[in-house]
């Protein structure tokens, strides 16, 4: 035997040395548990364990080769995009208010979060926790947050519900609110008090609380709908007085006890009485959030194309003496590419008693958070990441698995290190300000296809009901890490109206379907850069296939649901071309009376399609996210063959509602097909030769045994890398994560 396989062999033996130990240790306990001397069983214990262990030699060949087992189920469960893998620890998927507290704790909140975080307790780069019962029963977060020595304050919302509870405003009702709660997230009642648990304080019925902050016993309340700064005692939260003031928002104090006021463009200072201070801070550009820091200057953010936070002295006139963060943020430099201090989205910012400053990303169009903590030198400290909603991954076909992208994010991967800790973000692929039309700052995206079609890198998203397919090229040298808006695919409206509703984007059709395509290169769409049709409106599926051909399946009653769309090459731009008058229309094979999912692979001619059956029919078929009840492979497609290989009938479960157990996605990689259920989101792994089932991945102790569910078209997708490994990426829609199951053949 050469060195490597003895070296090989070693690492194998030993590895199953301790499960052979492990086995003579259960059945002594066995034994032991049934009242036998332990004396008269080890002969017969270590007849058992050889046995085992001679089970296991006699897998390798005497020709040095090892024959792998038949299919293991041992696999890996990881994950990309939160710093935690849950439990009770996770980052919260958006950020829209901050304050940081002298001792450094970080109260954040946000309007929701999908596993219940609207608040977040953050300390020294962990989650301390979260406040209580702000998720459901028409509860919701908000835009502002503070805290004092005693309690946090939390602006929130309550909505009306159907049923009439004490506590509760009328259906059609909305309180917006300031709630108590103690400084572990337990509500803290008081008298007189709203809401179920009386820890409500009703501030307005037309419009959130916009601003919060304490001074000594005070709590000052930023109401925007009545133009307002009202004042409240904040042991039994009556209020004392208030002061007009149009538009208020985030509160700042200073160390002399005056508030710092947002007011549109411009920071204001008054008085805790009410009276107008002469330090005004005017020019600013869309200012976000504001703090104080421990040596008295005012930090303001600015989340405009600067993407700093600047510095004031305020002393005596406001002036400006600094700024933190390179200028331009995210898009300084190389554009997209992830530093400790390019920032972007900027939804809060603090400081605490040692310096330190804390400043909250929020990206554009809420894509996920980036929370940083910073030395008072400016050095990072610690980073944590929520980056994934509504989302799944891909991987760069070219890369081998070491490049992932997500809707928004790249990743590069280290597969030698522990679950959680593989993916470093890299790149932020949105430019809101360069590409302000960008379909993802305008309409729900989700599930990324990464295509290289001659040679060049793309980036094409569906969304939550399958609707639209986005597409996007790169451009390394002039536009860094960013995905271009490059073209888009959009299905007929079913009532005849425009496919996308209001005025995005522009100069869209009347009625039916369109394609765009970004024929001069600047990403903004325009007249006559749409091509447009009349075809069925239902879509079932998408698929880009390794050519760069689109395919779609519609839920026609014709017979004809497949529509191919064969790439025309790229233009001078390096946009891939498409038409409607080289669509080819298909007949889709007749088992299917539901056709749902597509997935064609031109290097075997082998098609993979799935829907409902007559033998399997669905229960709710309007429900459409779902993939079915059967997949069935084609061989020789492209030959005309109709006939299918195999037909996988899914675990479909007909006793609960189909959007709760069902499977929800689908994926072929490799050797296998997988197909993932909504609620549970498990994977089902079977043989793509036989499409005879072969493994189960559910979610591991990695990640606490939990997940949350599947709940877009495309929650599911895998590659096989150049060493057998496959990567399985599953949406995981609860704790701002995608899942990734890693296991080898």
């Amino acid at each position: 035997m050469n060195k490597e396989l003895l070296r090989r062999f070693g690492q194998f033996i030993q590895k199953q040395t301790s499960h052979i130990a492990n086995f003579f240790s259960y059945l002594k306990n066995l034994f032991s548990s049934a009242n036998v001397k332990y004396r008269k069983t080890d002969k017969f214990l270590l007849i058992l364990s050889a046995a085992l262990a001679v089970s296991i030699i006699v897998a390798i060949h005497f020709d040095e080769k090892i024959t792998p087992a038949a299919s293991s189920t041992r696999y890996t469960t990881s994950w990309i995009g939160n710093s935690f893998g849950g439990g009770d620890k996770w980052v919260q998927i958006q950020i829209s208010g901050m304050y940081v507290a002298p001792d450094g704790t970080i109260y954040t909140n946000s309007e929701w979060d999908e596993a219940g975080r609207e608040v977040g307790i953050y300390r020294n780069g962990d989650v301390i926790g979260k406040a209580e019962d702000l998720h459901g029963w028409g509860r919701s977060g908000g835009v502002a947050i503070t805290a004092n020595k005693k309690y946090i304050y939390v602006a929130m919302e309550q909505s009306g519900i159907d049923q009439k509870k004490d506590g509760f405003p009328p259906k059609g009702t909305n309180w917006y609110c300031v709630r108590r709660y103690d400084l572990t997230g337990k509500t803290a009642p008081f008298a007189n008090g709203k809401g179920w648990d009386k820890s409500m304080l009703i501030v307005s019925q037309k419009d959130e609380i916009t601003g919060l902050a304490t001074v000594g016993k005070e709590l000052f309340v930023s109401d925007s709908a009545a133009n307002k700064v009202r004042v409240y005692d904040t042991e039994t939260m009556q209020e004392l007085r208030s002061f007009d003031l149009a538009k208020p928002g985030n509160i700042a104090v200073d160390t002399t006890g005056n508030l710092w006021i947002i007011q549109n463009n411009q920071v204001v200072n008054y008085s805790k009485e009410g009276k107008k201070l002469v330090g005004v801070i005017s020019e600013l550009k869309n200012p976000s959030a504001i703090a104080v820091d421990n040596r008295g200057r005012l930090l303001v953010a600015e989340n405009s194309q600067s993407q700093q936070v600047l510095i004031y002295d305020i002393r005596n006139k406001s002036k400006q003496i600094g700024t933190f963060g390179e200028k331009g943020g995210i898009y300084a430099g190389i554009p997209g590419e992830v530093k400790d201090l390019k920032f972007y989205g900027i939804s809060g910012v603090g400081s605490d008693s040692w310096g330190n400053i804390y400043v909250s990303n929020d990206g554009f169009e809420r894509s996920g958070v980036d929370l940083r903590s910073f030395s008072a030198s400016g050095k990072l400290q610690w980073k944590l990441l929520g980056l994934q909603f509504l989302d799944n991954a891909d991987v760069d076909p070219e890369t081998n698995g070491l490049d992932v992208f997500t809707k928004n994010e790249r990743f590069t991967m280290d597969y030698s290190k522990p679950p959680g800790k593989e993916a470093t973000y890299q790149g932020y692929t949105l430019n809101a300000f360069k590409y302000p039309q960008d379909p993802r700052l305008h309409i729900p995206s989700d599930a990324p296809f990464v295509r290289r079609i001659q040679g060049k890198k793309f980036l094409f998203l569906t969304d939550m009901y399958g609707g639209k397919l986005q597409i996007f090229r790169f451009n390394k040298q002039a536009d860094g890490e960013i995905a271009i808006p490059s073209g888009m695919f959009v299905v007929s409206h079913p009532d005849g109206k425009k496919a996308i509703g209001g005025d995005y984007p522009p100069f869209q059709p009347s009625e039916g379907e369109w394609i765009w395509r970004d024929k001069n290169g600047n990403g903004k769409f325009e007249s006559n850069e749409y091509d447009k049709s009349k075809d069925h409106p239902y879509i079932g599926g998408w698929w880009v296939d390794s050519k760069g051909d689109i395919w779609k399946s519609l839920r026609t009653q014709d017979g004809v649901g497949i529509r191919h769309f064969p790439l025309q090459g790229l233009d001078q731009n390096g946009n891939p071309i498409y038409s409607y008058s080289k669509m080819e229309k298909i007949n889709h094979p007749k088992i299917f009376g539901d056709l749902r999912r597509i997935e064609y692979f031109p290097e075997t001619d082998t098609m993979y399609l799935s829907g409902y059956t007559p033998d399997n029919p669905a229960i709710n078929n309007d429900y459409a996210k779902l993939i079915g009840s059967e997949i069935a492979r084609y061989d020789n497609w492209s030959k005309g063959n109709r006939k299918p290989k195999y037909r996988i009938v899914l675990p479909v479960d007909k006793s609960a509602p189909p959007e709760v157990l069902n499977p929800a996605a689908m994926s072929i990689a490799g050797d296998y097909v997988f197909a993932v259920t909504v609620k549970k989101a498990e994977v089902y792994v079977y043989d793509a030769k036989t499409g005879r089932q072969v493994k189960i991945l559910k979610p591991g102790a990695e990640v606490f045994g939990e997940t949350g569910w599947v709940d877009i078209p495309y929650g599911v997708r895998a590659f096989r890398r150049k060493n057998g490994e496959y990567l399985v990426f599953v949406e995981e829609d609860a704790k701002a994560k995608v899942m990734m199951y890693r296991f080898n053949s």
